[in-house]
């Protein structure tokens, strides 16, 4: 279980919940999507329970399974907004026209600053949850990944079809490495600075690739 300064999930959302309040007020389903979106990124699905999440939204059991379905449920439309929000936006940053290498390494660098910028939601909640415990939200989490990686695949193919798999892979596990470096603390300078390596070495793999071609075609 992840903590924050000694904290667990459920003992920071029951402080918070013990608050004294006048009323509650009826269920705004969006902004209860919002908070637990922030929940799950803050301290991760396998880390939240019900109980964790009615409390920290202000309902009871029964309204949430109302409204979602289950907790896998509301992971979901979690997910949902998170990919709406284009956190790592790779489609303006992927265009055609730009060279590969620049592009590849401007997706690295904008992971990087987006990974460290906040003090407790730290990471990609995608890549986070697609190694989570929980199968189901491991599936949820790896259809946004997969399609992640597709759309990261066909780019390079443009320039290098032949080599596209393996240098999607390197992109791939290059964003997800910085993920995990940031959940576990690695300052956003730090990050910053592998990103500037990754793209440097992606670079140099793609000269090779394009002297293999040409040496195929001979």
């Amino acid at each position: 279980m992840n903590r924050q300064a000694g904290v667990t999930a459920s003992e920071a959302i029951t402080e918070a919940a013990e608050t004294p309040r006048v009323s509650r007020r009826s269920f705004d389903r969006k902004l209860g999507i919002v908070k637990a979106k922030e929940l799950f990124h803050q301290y991760g699905y396998d880390a939240l329970g019900i109980a964790d999440l009615t409390a920290a939204l202000d309902i009871n059991p029964p309204s949430l399974y109302a409204a979602f379905g289950s907790k896998a449920g509301l992971f979901d439309r979690c997910l949902d907004v998170y990919a709406a929000e284009a956190n790592l936006p790779a489609a303006k940053i992927l265009v055609d026209g730009r060279p590969l290498p620049e592009a590849i390494q401007a997706l690295m660098l904008e992971a990087a600053k987006l990974y460290g910028r906040s003090a407790t939601q730290r990471g990609c909640l995608v890549a986070e949850a697609m190694r989570a415990a929980d199968p189901k939200a491991r599936a949820l989490a790896s259809r946004y990944g997969n399609s992640a990686s597709i759309f990261i695949k066909g780019y390079i193919a443009k320039s290098h079809p032949r080599q596209a798999r393996e240098l999607a892979d390197f992109v791939v596990t290059t964003l997800q490495g910085l993920s995990a470096a940031s959940r576990i603390g690695l300052p956003k300078k730090r990050l910053i600075a592998v990103a500037k390596l990754a793209g440097l070495a992606f670079e140099s793999l793609t000269k090779i690739a394009s002297q293999d071609e040409k040496n195929d075609h001979h």
